[in-house]
């Protein structure tokens, strides 16, 4: 279905996205795997939810995306902040981010 942002909205999703899209391309697929990521738009009572998902190797089992070194997460956290949201990651066959936040701000 059709989903509107508004760009206060708008602008930091295709930011995360940008970031969340072009990480896998950089490391999560080795040379014998072909790669797949998803990018997801949902809406769900007033909330909308954006995942991306990728089928390559995984984060790091140690690694904390929302501590760490990597200005690409750091900023994906900062703008999830900037947007009122939350941000869940599974680790699992590649990673899954998902980000939930109000359609209205």
């Amino acid at each position: 279905g059709d989903i509107s942002l508004n760009l206060d909205l708008s602008i930091p999703c295709g930011l995360i996205i940008n970031e969340l899209v072009s990480n896998p391309l950089k490391y999560a697929f080795t040379e014998t795997k072909k790669g797949e990521i998803k990018i997801k738009l949902l809406e769900k009572n007033d909330q909308i939810h954006l995942t991306v998902q990728d089928n390559g190797v995984g984060l790091p089992k140690n690694l904390d995306y929302q501590n760490t070194d990597s200005l690409g997460l750091q900023l994906v956290t900062t703008l999830v902040e900037q947007i009122n949201g939350k941000i869940e990651l599974e680790n699992k066959k590649g990673v899954k981010f998902t980000i939930i936040f109000k359609k209205e701000q």
